[in-house]
């Protein structure tokens, strides 16, 4: 089946906006495309075994990938070695230069590692901080993080750091991942 499999796990809502740009992407074009939320509904093995590839976005929250995203990872290992996969972590870390690489970011870099997975494409993009959608308390950590790492820590402050440029840029990478692997299931 030429069929690219795009999961999510979001805590804010824009793990879940850049899995949608890429599935709208002009590149994706001519591809079955499906997407699924793994907090609420993630595909079934039978799924996952019959798509060319596989596209995971995966938010971080408190040093952590979401645990959607891990159970997802750690119940599929095995059938996601054997497949293409490009993957996409979501994080502020992402947003300093030479952080947005599996080598450049830690969230990214260690949870390739943890999984044992070697994804065909690899990826971190960088979120958004908006203090005031969070709690009195999430609001002074991330103060505290943000000061730390030198970001802004005005609680007034909402800013998107998204590169959707790069997301575009992505989506074709995992656009040819599938016609790749596609083309190959022909072949055989």
């Amino acid at each position: 089946m030429n069929e690219l499999l795009i999961c999510h796990a979001t805590h804010d809502g824009l793990s879940r906006r850049i899995a949608e740009r890429v599935a709208e992407h002009p590149a994706i074009l001519g591809l079955s495309c499906c997407r699924y939320d793994l907090a609420v509904a993630p595909p079934d093995v039978e799924r996952l075994e019959e798509a060319a590839a596989v596209v995971l976005v995966a938010a971080v929250r408190y040093g952590h990938h979401l645990p959607a995203a891990e159970s997802f990872v750690q119940r599929h290992r095995d059938l996601l070695a054997r497949k293409p996969v490009a993957l996409a972590s979501v994080n502020l870390v992402a947003r300093k230069p030479g952080r947005d690489t599996p080598d450049g970011n830690p969230y990214l870099r260690k949870w390739l590692a943890r999984h044992r997975l070697n994804p065909a494409v690899a990826t971190a993009f960088a979120g958004a901080l908006d203090y005031a959608r969070h709690g009195w308390l999430d609001r002074l950590m991330i103060r505290a993080i943000m000061r730390m790492t030198g970001g802004p820590t005005d609680p007034a402050s909402r800013i998107e750091y998204t590169d959707w440029a790069r997301v575009g840029a992505f989506a074709e990478q995992c656009a040819a991942l599938a016609r790749t692997a596609s083309a190959q299931r022909l072949r055989i």
